[in-house]
């Protein structure tokens, strides 16, 4: 890279945080054809995002969700917490609402999916470098469409993870402490919140919701 393209004052210093590097390689080629775009640094899971933002200060970063050591939220958290004024990017496969709302709830003032056109992603790349905040109308959507339900507690979410990895509500109680006639009260609840009417509905529903991974 020259040191002319370095030097200007207008060039965008990007960190690519991704533990496939086929996507690292993709992204820093994609990027470093830009003339107003430059590619700092590269780091294979959350954690080394972490160090190499401390280390690099990049102007912007572009981070997945699931990295191994630390996931992507955790990075955004980790990195928000040295440094406020962050501009972090989520680029993923994952577009539930409930992702989408973690990551955006810890400060990420982007967020696209892996499938995006090339012009979409280096677009939110420079908006959320001038100060805008970049999530596409479709996930906008999703993302309003999950927080106008009624959110899951955290018992009822581990409820609700028991129930997905096949445990009856005899076994749910038990590994809990807690009562069938509560397991049962919990359920309830869960097919309120999710307007569902069974356990492989609410299953489903909150699979796709990211509320729980199968």
């Amino acid at each position: 890279m020259s040191n002319t393209k370095q030097s200007s004052p207008t060039v965008i210093r990007v960190l690519i945080a991704d533990d496939h590097v086929t996507v690292r390689e993709g992204l820093a080629a994609i990027i470093g054809r830009q003339s107003d775009m430059v590619v700092i640094a590269e780091a294979a899971n959350g954690q080394d995002c972490v160090d190499r933002w401390l280390e690099c200060r990049p102007d912007v970063a572009l981070l997945d969700l699931r990295m191994p050591i630390l996931d992507g939220v955790g990075a955004i958290q980790a990195i928000r917490r040295e440094d406020p004024s962050a501009l972090l990017i989520v680029l993923t496969t994952f577009d539930t609402d409930h992702d989408i709302s973690r990551a955006i709830t810890a400060g990420a003032k982007g967020y696209m999916l892996k499938d995006a056109q090339r012009e979409e992603l280096l677009d939110c790349i420079r908006g959320v470098h001038a100060g805008e905040t970049r999530i596409s109308p479709l996930l906008v959507a999703k993302l309003a469409a999950g927080v106008s339900g009624e959110m899951l507690t955290s018992r009822e979410l581990e409820v609700l993870t028991l129930l997905a990895r096949g445990h009856s509500n005899k076994d749910i109680g038990a590994r809990l402490s807690i009562g069938e006639t509560t397991v049962k009260s919990h359920l309830r609840s869960i097919f309120s919140k999710l307007q569902v009417l069974s356990r492989t509905e609410a299953i489903t529903v909150a699979s796709r919701r990211g509320l729980i991974h199968l």
